[in-house]
């Protein structure tokens, strides 16, 4: 049995948004995030099979909103167009000392940055007396279609790859969705100082399919990378006002397993988190910093006719977050 070591290194994610009143009934917002992202980097050295490998999957997007309140209900509507920007590059080894010689593999692929549009669309309802908001989002798909350079030599199974006289490198459309999601959220105040939150959110996971050409049909013959699954994620926080301008407060995640099969580019199902935020307000300025822990599923993975392939039991991760906001 080899350890792969630590596969996901350290990222940083950013996100900027602004709202402002158009009337008493109309108001707008422009919000920038990085919806989809990974990094996975297998060290090498360490004797697992798939030593050397990595992976990263950027994405970056921009939403415009328009937000309609009904008059003397507490229901608004809301939607718009985001538009959404994605690259992606991989690099799979296969070690055949690990695999006893089924597996020896050098595979690249390198995709172009593609940009694709979708839309968002909600409602939402409050009462502010009571610090109360419920609000139900949906976010559609958006399409890709990346151009896609396929490199790779190696033996899988016996068999040469490519065969001879057949050429190593492939140039070709890579086709795929980032998926739709739904969002419910809410807040409410359950005594003085003290707030109620939590949420849903379903992502269509099932209708993803990433699928280079050559990597899908002539070396492995299975996705680069699929779920079977969509998958709920679960929140439930407590918010407590300490001061006029410190509160606290903890948040607890959940993340159902599947029991599928992944590959060894997304080798978690399901989660376990808890959090802990501090947040401090002064006049205009709002400041939120906050830490959470998590616990990954543990999974098996496969690859083509290989399963299971290895095992990852018992890992987590830790996530530190900081939030300025600023009204005027």
């Amino acid at each position: 049995i080899q350890s792969s070591g630590d596969i996901a290194e350290s990222y940083w994610q950013y996100g900027a948004a602004y709202k402002a009143d158009l009337n008493d009934r109309l108001s707008y917002a422009f919000i920038y995030e990085q919806p989809f992202t990974a990094n996975t980097d297998y060290a090498d050295g360490t004797g697992y099979l798939a030593a050397g490998s990595n992976a990263e999957f950027n994405s970056h997007s921009v939403t415009g909103l328009l937000q309609y309140n009904l008059p003397d209900s507490g229901f608004s509507v809301y939607g718009g167009i985001r538009v959404q920007r994605v690259d992606a590059n991989v690099s799979i080894q296969g070690d055949p000392v690990a695999t006893s010689g089924q597996l020896d593999l050098d595979y690249t692929a390198e995709a172009d940055q593609d940009w694709g549009a979708g839309y968002v669309a909600g409602i939402a309802y409050e009462r502010p007396e009571i610090a109360m908001r419920v609000s139900l989002t949906y976010n559609s798909k958006i399409s890709h279609s990346v151009d896609t350079n396929e490199q790779f030599v190696g033996n899988l199974f016996g068999t040469p790859i490519p065969p001879p006289g057949r050429p190593n490198e492939f140039e070709s459309k890579t086709d795929f969705d980032t998926p739709q999601s739904i969002n419910l959220a809410f807040q409410t105040g359950v005594a003085p100082g003290t707030l109620l939150f939590g949420g849903v959110r379903w992502v269509d996971w099932s209708d993803f399919n990433l699928s280079p050409l050559v990597y899908s049909t002539q070396i492995i013959g299975a996705p680069l990378l699929a779920y079977e699954d969509d998958v709920y994620t679960y929140t439930l926080g407590l918010g407590r006002r300490l001061t006029d301008t410190w509160s606290i407060a903890a948040t607890l995640g959940y993340e159902k397993s599947t029991g599928n099969y992944f590959t060894n580019l997304g080798p978690t199902d399901g989660q376990k988190s808890i959090g802990l935020a501090a947040i401090y307000s002064k006049d205009k300025m709002k400041i939120t910093a906050g830490v959470r822990y998590i616990s990954i599923g543990d999974t098996e993975t496969r690859l083509s006719i290989i399963e299971p392939l290895a095992s990852f039991k018992n890992n987590d991760a830790i996530a530190f977050g900081v939030k300025v906001g600023y009204y005027f």
